[in-house]
This record gives C-alpha cells, structure tokens and sequence, in this order.
C-alpha cells in the first residue's frame, strides 16, 4: 500500500481510493447506477405530483400507495410498445443515438463524492467511485458527448422536425456550456484544484454559494438550459417541432432519451450541491454537533441538497411558460458569457491582492463586485434595444388585404385601417340593373 497524505489535504481521496479493491469498485458502479435508476423513477412520480398539486388535481394516485408505482407502470409500458424505424432513418445511428445520450449522463456521476471515509466490509473507502485530478473536466466532458446523441439521433431520423430540433441542441450546448464552464472556473480558483473531492474538503470553513454567488446564479441558469428543461426545452418543443429530436422515437429508444433526461437533471444537481453547497457537509447549525460530517450520515445531508435543486427544476416547469428562441441565445450570449468573464476578473484580482498585499477582505471585495454586476446585468436587460430601433423603417408599414404577417417581425403601433370598396359608378350600376331586368324578364 501506498503512504497516504494526512486527511483533508489534496490528493487524500485519490491515494485512498486508488487501494480499493476490484471488487468494491464493482459495487460502488452498481450502487450508484441503482441510485440513479431509483432516482429518475422517483423523480417522475414527484414531478407529476408536484405540478398536479400546482395545477389543483390529484396527480398519480392508481398505481401503488400514492401513486409512487405509476412510474415503473410506464416504464414497463414502454418496453412492451412496438419499435418502429423510419423508412428513411439511417439504422446504425438510429440506434446508437439514445444509447450515446445515455450512457455520458451515467458516467458523470462517477466523480462525485457522496460521503467522507467510512468503512465497507472492513476496506477504508471513500463513498465516491473515482476521484480524478480533473473531476470537474470530466462532468464537462460527459455533458458535451450526450448532446452528441441527440444530434445524431435528429439527423438520423430522416425528418425535418427532429433535425431542427437537433440543431436547436447543437446552439444551445454551445452557449450553456461555455457559460456553464466560466461559472466554474471561480470555484476553481478558490479551491485551488479540479477534484470533486478536493472542493468539498475546501470548503470547510463556509460553502461557496456565499462567497461566489454571481457564480452560482450562473451554473444554476446555464444547469437548467444544458438539462433542455423548461422554460429552456427548446430541442423538444412541441408547439412547433412536433416533439422534438424524439419524434420518430418509441418503445425502449425513447424511453432511453427519458432517462437520460433525468439522469442529467440529478447529476448536474449534485455538482452543483459539490460545488457551492458544501457536498457532504451539513448545514450550518447542525454542522456544530460533533459527528454530523462522518460515517454514512453525510449521506443524507448530501441527497437532501439535491433535492432542493430537484424540486426547483419542477418549480421552474410548472410556473413559467416557454422562451422564444431570440430570448434564449440572447440570455447566453450576452447576459451570462459577459458577467461570468468580469465576474472572473474580479475573482483573479481579489485572490492576487490578498496573495501579494493582502489588503483587502475578501467579503468586501465581493460584496462590490456583485453589486456592480447586478446594476450592469439591470441596466442591460432594461436598457432599449437601440440597434433594432435604428434598423426600424421610418415608414408605416403597408398591410395588404391578405391576412400575411410584416416579414420584418415588427408589429405596427396601431392596426392598419383597411381599405375600403371604391363605390360603383353610374355606369356599373346600370349594367348590373340591366342585367337583373333582363334576368327576371
């Protein structure tokens, strides 16, 4: 056995789990992949029952006591429906498709650490799969392959609404996923390391959701947009495209895009908890009882801050209706991208002044950072768009009798009043009494 580095420090879980045997790893991957599959089961049910009780009805209430069978009642559905296949759906990647997007959300959750060192069947192990020296990479990477999925699975249908919405995946993953990166970047810095472990064990002395908090508003924007959940599911809107990238989907296929659907939602869920909540650790007042942050306990505590990014998933899906697209690129591109590289700035600054003067408190310095960000992320979201106001043509926009909309997009101040009938002439109206007389003699 390799000599392990005192408890607490840098590369403590990495040497600790690099001496665990074949077989506990085996059941560590079992165990986080029944979790997982636990999980994404219970996670339905309770969406349901959580929008229902918004919407004032009863939810799933047949199957089971409450009602929490109705999800594995689905998915035994499911597996029992008839697989069909385009005639035009190209069929390796056809296949392959919902596999690729299952399998990277399954992957992620590999680096995170659920609890501290406990004992199991007497192996000293840390309640975590693998620790690497670039955890957070590798969530990163992991997020990246899955969107993969579903761009194949768009194209390989042979259809123009599940490519659409493939493309619609392939602009959003560009856009939360670099926003999604930046937010992280603060917490690196401060931690000094891209260990998931090494992270949680930094903050010990207070979570980072209080110290970086422009950074956490960020992640917590840019999870739900890299998740395709509401007000954010644009790849599988149905007022438009149909359902999405899925629509030529059924039986086990889809039901694969489902579960990587919820399985992406409890993974991101938990790094967010390791990143800026502290993992394992418990909530301050109950971290000052001795023995709250070992053995299996922390588990709980780690499980319970997930489910409070869970329920705000569903909270977010029952109150607010979709955004458009425009709506969706401009918030990444120009409000997130923006305040997480100034919001970076200030970050490097306040960690060279405090190495090199240390002169300035760092509750202080970030306590104005934010304010600055905040008025800056108000005035450009209240600010008029005065480009779309220079490019408006300064004359009134001709309506024709067809019920056509303007092509430009823009919708005139007042409705346009209609033209109306020129009235008939002398002449035109003596031909058609001629023509009357005629007729009825």
């Amino acid at each position: 056995m390799n000599p392990l580095p005192p408890p607490g420090t840098p590369g403590y879980t990495q040497a600790l789990l690099a001496d665990d045997p074949l077989w506990l790893t085996i059941v560590k991957v079992i165990a986080v992949f029944g979790l997982l599959i636990f999980m994404t089961l219970f996670m339905i049910w309770l969406e349901r029952k959580v929008v229902g009780r918004m919407q004032q009805r009863p939810g799933p209430n047949w199957n089971g006591p409450f009602g929490l069978l109705q999800s594995l009642a689905d998915g035994l559905k499911l597996a029992f429906k008839e697989d069909i296949r385009p005639v035009l759906a190209d069929k390796f990647v056809f296949f392959i498709a919902p596999v690729l997007s299952t399998i990277p959300a399954f992957v992620a959750f590999a680096v995170i650490p659920l609890g501290p060192e406990v004992s199991i069947f007497g192996n000293h192990t840390a309640l975590q799969v693998a620790d690497l020296p670039v955890g957070i990479l590798v969530v990163l990477a992991c997020s990246s392959v899955g969107v993969y999925g579903i761009v194949l699975a768009g194209w390989a249908s042979g259809s123009p609404y599940p490519l659409l919405g493939s493309l619609r995946s392939a602009a959003q993953v560009i856009s939360y996923e670099l926003a999604l990166g930046l937010a992280i970047i603060g917490v690196v810095l401060y931690a000094g390391s891209l260990s998931t472990a090494d992270i949680v064990s930094a903050q010990q002395n207070g979570w980072y959701i209080w110290l970086l908090p422009v950074s956490f508003v960020v992640f917590a924007i840019s999870m739900v947009g890299e998740t395709n959940r509401a007000p954010f599911d644009l790849p599988e809107a149905e007022s438009e495209l149909v359902g999405g990238f899925h629509t030529e989907y059924s039986s086990l296929k889809f039901a694969l895009f489902f579960l990587a659907e919820y399985v992406n939602m409890v993974t991101l869920s938990a790094v967010a908890t390791t990143l800026f909540l502290g993992g394992w650790m418990a909530p301050w007042p109950l971290s000052l009882i001795p023995g709250v942050n070992s053995g299996w306990l922390p588990v709980v505590w780690f499980i319970s801050k997930m489910f409070v990014f869970l329920f705000v998933f569903i909270w977010l899906r029952g109150t607010l209706p979709r955004q458009r697209y425009d709506q969706f690129m401009r918030l990444g591109w120009k409000i997130l991208i923006p305040v997480s590289l100034v919001w970076i700035l200030a970050v490097s600054t306040l960690r060279v002044l405090r190495t090199e003067y240390g002169t300035l408190s760092a509750p202080v310095v970030l306590l104005i950072g934010a304010v600055v960000l905040v008025v800056a992320v108000v005035v450009a979201v209240l600010l008029p768009d005065r480009a779309s106001q220079d490019e408006a043509p300064d004359e009134p926009v001709v309506v024709s009798d067809y019920p056509v909309p303007p092509l430009d997009l823009t919708v005139p101040t007042s409705p346009p009043r209609r033209r109306r009938a020129a009235p008939p002439t002398r002449e035109k109206a003596a031909v058609g009494s001629g023509d009357r007389t005629e007729g009825d003699a």
